[in-house]
Parts: C-alpha cells; structure tokens; sequence
C-alpha cells in the first residue's frame, strides 16, 4: 500500500483510539515525539545538501534574459502566495480554541526588523548550523554554492574544476542518501501519526475535526485567491491578455496529474507536454522554465506555511508579530530552491519556519496526517504557477502561438472530453 494512503489510514485508526480509549493511549505520546525528533534531525542537512544539487545547475549563461525574468516572476509570486496566506489565516484565525497541552510556548522580545536582516549573514557558519539557525544557513550554503558555480566556469585549472565537481558529487550522494532516510522517516511516520492522532484526540476530543476544517478552508480560500488574482487574472489576463479559461483548458492534464500524484516534479513531463502541444510555447522557454519551477516554485506550499504558522501561535495561544511574520515570508522563499524536490517538504518546511520563529514543532506531527490531503491542493498551485510564468516569459520574448492550441479553442475543459 503506498505511504500516502496508509498514512491517511493512521490518521484515522488514531483518531478513533483517542476518541474511543482515551487518556490511556496517552502511553503512546513517545511514539509521536520521536516521529518530530526524526523530522527536526534532517533540517539543517537537507537544507545543505539540496540546496547545492538545486545551484549546480546554474551557470553564467542560463542566468542570462529569459533566466532572469523566471527566476524573478518566481520569487515576487512566492512572497505574494505567502502573503496571502499570512493575511487569509489572520483573518480567519485557524486553531483558535484548541490547545495542545504538551506545546509550551514562551514568548521572547521580539527583534528588530535590522537585527533580523542582519542576523541573516552569519558570523559563524558552522555555528548556525549547529543550532539550526536556518536562514543564516541558507544564506551561506547559496553564497558558497553560486561561488563554485562561478569558479567552476572561470577557471582554467582543471584539478580546480574536477574539486568543484567533486563538492557538488558529495552534493548529490548525500541528497540521494537523505532521500533515503526521509522515506525511513515517513514509513516511520505511520506509526507516529497513529500515535500523535491518538494522543490530541484523547487530549482534545471530537471539537479536534473542527481545528483541521479551519485549516483546511484557510488554504483552499488562500489557493484560490492567489490563482484566481496572481495566475489567471495578473499573468495571464492582464499581462498576456489571453483567456484565462482557454489557459485552463491547455493545462488541465497537468493539473489532474498533479491533484493525483501530489508532485510537481513527477508531473513535469505531463507540465511539458501540455506547454508544447496545447499552449504551443517554444521549447527553449518552458525547458527551461518548468524544471527550475519544478525546483524552486513553491507558491502553495509557501502560503500553506504562513497558514500554519498562524495556526501554531494559535494553538499555544501566542501571536505573531510584524517583523516575525515577514521573516516567515523570507524563510518560505529562501528555502524553496532547496526542498522543494525533497519527499514531504511541506513537513520539512513547516519544521523550519516553526523552529525559526519560536513555535513548537509538535505541531507539524499533529497536522503531518492530514498533510498528504492538503498536499494535493498546494501541488495543483505550483504545477499552475509554473505553467502561467511559462507562459508569461514566453509572451514577452515570443515564445508562444496564440493563434492555435488551447488559445483557439481546439481543447476542451471538461477532464476527460475529446
């Protein structure tokens, strides 16, 4: 049975242990925190290693004008979906009235927004990343990496080159070997969801369902502000003055892919055939294009951990501040080049955004069940995003026939029909 599905089944099967036993299940709390311990462990590895394997494939001449304009769109649309998301789940205010008792949260001073821009560069690399210091990490491992992109393309020595590959080669095993230990941790995770499930039902009670309703209606109002406003109406009616629905229409494989298999990398060979044969965009565009938006976009799970982030300070009953909630929005854009191929990111994610604004990281094993569902909807945002910003860079440098394909009609919406 695949992991999603038995996941799904843990969630259920401990949610009516706590619901049915309860307080005796709480015999299994340890269960749960190891399944969050296990999480927190490959933070700051994960960040390092992916996040190489994502700058190796940069270079000079692929950061020229198209490059530019990608990776741009890319990162104003993500802190836009983040932002959003910040201000859906301020204004609904999801995991008020529900408390998870073993979640202590002590409230510091808040910092400066100077002493937060300036704590991003670290004095000690090594240093932040022993004490999890995540963009500080994050800073350096993207300075130290486009470094040896830039000496890999300028040097003449070729012992220097053969180095560098050798950096980014330790690079890749070790994405590949974490890759291993995340699936260990999510073939884990069945038995820690089980265990988490049964411990907040027999903790909170049936009132539970209503907290994950609340979360789950905060995203899906959040996706579809962002793709009805930032996609379709901005990118694609506003900029290319092209039909949204006729967009759709082009796209709709791509997205019941995405819906179906809840990976964006997995989808892009469906992304890319969408992009050549029903929005007819020239080759050397979305190529480029979705891969790198396969890597680095992560507009729904970005605005899922604004959403969550709220969600936390809820929960513990702590609010946010200003300079908090933006450093969310930088750690949500910063990292998404680095985890968004990692299996489970939005979990990785959410670890980091919890433990760099001071909120437990209990939360993440108490919604980790119903994450493979929301999975699927933040998925479906990013398989879009990429192919809207496709489609808009392909506009601005003439890459895209808006005379045939999906533009004049020749697909049709509804899944399925011919």
């Amino acid at each position: 049975m695949a992991i999603v599905y038995r996941i799904g089944a843990a969630f259920v099967l401990g949610s009516i242990a706590g619901l049915t036993i309860g307080e005796p299940v709480m015999v299994l709390e340890p269960l749960g925190d190891l399944f969050v311990r296990l999480l927190s462990m490959i933070v700051v590895p994960i960040i390092i290693f992916t996040l190489l394997m994502g700058i190796k494939e940069l270079s000079p001449t692929s950061l020229g004008k198209i490059g530019g304009q990608v990776v741009a769109i890319y990162a104003v649309s993500s802190m836009i979906a983040v932002t959003i998301g910040l201000a859906v789940a301020n204004l609904i205010e999801p995991g008020t009235g529900m408390t998870l008792t073993d979640a202590d949260f002590e409230a510091d001073e808040a910092p400066s927004f100077m002493d937060v821009f300036l704590g991003i560069v670290p004095e000690n690399p090594i240093e932040a990343m022993a004490t999890g210091d995540i963009l500080a990490t994050i800073f350096f491992v993207i300075v130290f990496g486009l470094a040896l992109v830039l000496l890999r393309e300028s040097t003449d020595d070729e012992s220097v080159r053969d180095g560098v590959e050798t950096v980014f080669n330790v690079a890749e095993a070790g994405s590949k070997a974490l890759f291993k230990v995340v699936w260990g941790i999510m073939e884990y995770g069945v038995i820690g969801i089980f265990a988490l499930m049964a411990v907040a039902f027999a903790e909170a009670g049936i009132e539970v369902f209503s907290t994950f309703a609340m979360l789950a209606l905060t995203l899906i109002l959040a996706v579809t502000i962002h793709i009805a406003v930032v996609y379709l109406g901005v990118m694609i009616l506003l900029l290319t003055q092209q039909s949204p629905i006729a967009f759709l229409a082009g796209i709709k494989d791509a997205l019941l892919t995405a819906v179906s298999i809840s990976s964006s990398s997995a989808t892009l060979p469906v992304s890319m055939s969408n992009a050549d044969d029903n929005l007819h965009l020239n080759e050397g565009i979305y190529s480029f294009s979705l891969p790198l938006g396969a890597t680095i976009n992560m507009d729904g799970t970005g605005m899922y951990l604004g959403i969550v982030a709220i969600f936390a300070a809820n929960i513990v009953g702590a609010s946010l501040t200003l300079v908090e909630q933006v450093t969310v929005v930088a750690i949500a854009v910063l990292a998404g080049i680095g985890t968004a191929g990692v299996p489970s990111a939005g979990l990785i994610l959410m670890t980091l955004v919890l433990t760099q604004v001071g909120l437990p990281v209990a939360v993440v094993g108490f919604i980790a069940g119903i994450d493979p569902l929301l999975d699927r909807i933040r998925t479906m945002t990013n398989v879009t995003g990429d192919l809207a910003v496709a489609t808009l860079v392909g506009y601005w440098n003439g890459g895209v026939d808006f005379t045939s394909g999906s533009w004049s009609g020749e697909t049709d919406l509804l899944p399925g029909a011919d």
